[in-house]
């Protein structure tokens, strides 16, 4: 993870802990109901039902959640920063709040390109402190033209990521083998649109263009569905941490073999790195999980 990024995330882990029940977000209810303005300049759209964040030279912009999760199916459309994005991240995530060195956090980055570009979704899994667990996207799509709902599933089993609906990445919870898995903080839900020209596009290679600035993502229809309610205390569900039935295994598609098919087309269509295969930065062997069914 790039020191920037790293940076930005410490800061906002020190942001204090509101824990309270979670519950879905009806329709027509204003976006503000079930999240809150950090920074920066932001606008509400369309009757208080969208955020829109801007990203200049001075400042980028955020929000969260207003509640804590432990587990949870999250739902968000966005809506990307158009044109020529490169250097610029849009970003949603979930991040425990408590001791950085042992946090929890998965996310999802949408790293900006030049004009005419493909969008890439950038993934990446902590557990207990521990990240590199990179994966990578293409987007199939044009993220910018209109909305697309992207989706975390995190139960004591699994996390899944969707986009549209489709799955894309599944990381299982092989506690009994050694593995960290995130079981016991609750985690808070984040949206920034950030400048990280220093490695967001081709490596860094291709930096911010300020000239286009403001650069803006909007937010909208953020929903909540079966997540446990935060008590700011680690296990709240009496699950063990080696997995279980709760919240129905985390199933994100109501059909198992075809969340399996999906995945497998994700891989095989759109992925275009996974830490698990990566021999020049594991040259000594690859981490555990990558051996894992």
């Amino acid at each position: 993870m790039a020191p920037a990024r790293a940076r930005l995330l410490a800061c906002l882990s020190a942001l204090t802990l509101i824990a309270s029940a979670s519950s879905p977000v009806a329709a027509g209810e204003r976006i503000t109901d079930n999240l809150e303005i950090l920074w920066g300049q932001t606008q509400l759209l369309n009757g208080d039902e969208t955020i829109a964040l801007s990203l200049d030279r001075a400042m980028g912009a955020g929000f969260r959640s207003k509640t804590s999760y432990l587990f949870a199916r999250i739902d968000i459309d966005i809506k990307l920063v158009p044109k020529n994005s490169a250097g610029t991240v849009t970003t949603v995530y979930l991040i425990s709040e408590k001791q950085w060195k042992t946090h929890d956090e998965i996310d999802l980055e949408f790293l900006g390109n030049v004009t005419g570009q493909p969008y890439t979704l950038h993934t990446n899994i902590f557990a207990n402190g521990v990240g590199g667990r990179e994966v990578q996207f293409r987007l199939w799509f044009d993220p910018t033209e209109d909305f697309h709902t992207y989706s975390i599933v995190w139960s004591s089993d699994q996390i899944l990521i969707l986009v549209d609906g489709m799955a894309v990445r599944q990381f299982k919870n092989h506690w009994a083998a050694g593995v960290a898995f995130p079981v016991y903080q609750p985690m808070r839900f984040y949206g920034v649109l950030w400048d990280a020209d220093d490695w967001a596009t081709e490596g860094g290679r291709v930096k911010t263009d300020w000239s286009q600035a403001p650069f803006v993502a909007y937010f909208r229809n953020f929903r909540v569905q079966q997540g446990c309610a935060s008590s700011g205390f680690s296990w709240a569900c009496g699950q063990d941490p080696f997995g279980g039935d709760w919240f129905d295994g985390g199933v994100g598609v109501d059909d198992v073999k075809q969340q399996q098919q999906q995945l497998r087309e994700a891989r095989s269509k759109y992925m275009i790195y996974d830490y698990c295969t990566d021999s020049v930065r594991f040259p000594d062997g690859f981490p555990k999980e990558c051996g894992l069914a």
